[in-house]
């Protein structure tokens, strides 16, 4: 199964009783692991989960911690971006040119790069050099 086919059927798993937006993220870690992500809403708002992040923890949680590629459908007709939160999850664990595909559920898909989706993301790599 291809990154954008699981996406969209990890989406079909989502829990958004609240809002309706279901979400689906599928991620290919740098050994070729592959891992899926949906988002998961709470009563108590903001306490739920991004599709993005459930992925990426799914791949923490395999031992990996390097995204290669990542793959986002989200419940609307035309492709969306992840929120700023997820953005810089995604910069924590991606170079700044590894791909992101978003896919709307109309069939559209929007190529980009992490670093499009966040210029000048936070890091600690200064504190490298002391």
């Amino acid at each position: 199964m291809d990154l954008l086919e699981l996406a969209r059927k990890t989406r079909e798993n989502a829990y958004a009783p609240y809002s309706g937006f279901k979400v689906g993220a599928a991620l290919k870690a740098a050994d070729g692991a592959i891992f899926a992500g949906c988002n998961v809403e709470n009563v108590a708002y903001p306490e739920g989960t991004c599709a993005e992040a459930g992925a990426i923890s799914a791949m923490i949680a395999a031992g990996q911690h390097e995204i290669a590629e990542i793959v986002i459908v989200a419940d609307s007709p035309t492709p969306i971006t992840p929120c700023g939160g997820c953005r810089q999850k995604l910069a924590e664990f991606a170079a700044p040119e590894v791909p992101v595909i978003l896919a709307g559920l109309d069939g559209e898909t929007v190529r980009t790069t992490v670093g499009a989706l966040l210029p000048g993301a936070f890091s600690t790599t200064h504190l490298d050099a002391h």
